[in-house]
């Protein structure tokens, strides 16, 4: 039997999704990226930019410009694991512990 794996990239990539997103789908594309969920990344940004001023938020608007949008065709977040199937595994037989009393 051979196991042929999908076609992948052969690097992870950065890229803005186009079904989940709140604003521009810079948080949810650093979150794909970075395998945390995009609220924890919209917190970050936004405990951030209350830490140092607004200065943080800057960085927002450049992330929407620089980052490529994710083609329509890619799949849905959050990507399924795709495992080779495996080979099962001989059991062995346990022994069965003796019940007391002895049955008659």
């Amino acid at each position: 039997m051979t196991y042929t794996a999908p076609p992948q990239p052969p690097y992870k990539q950065l890229r803005r999704p186009v079904t989940d997103r709140m604003i521009a789908g810079v948080a949810s594309g650093l979150g794909r990226y970075f395998a945390v969920d995009p609220t924890l990344v919209r917190v970050v940004f936004a405990v951030a930019g209350l830490l140092t001023g607004g200065l943080a938020l800057l960085a927002y608007p450049i992330m929407w410009f620089l980052m490529p949008e994710e083609p329509a065709d890619a799949p849905a977040w959050p990507h399924p694991a795709q495992a080779p199937p495996t080979v099962a595994q001989p059991t062995v037989a346990q022994p069965v512990p003796p019940t007391y009393p002895p049955a008659a």
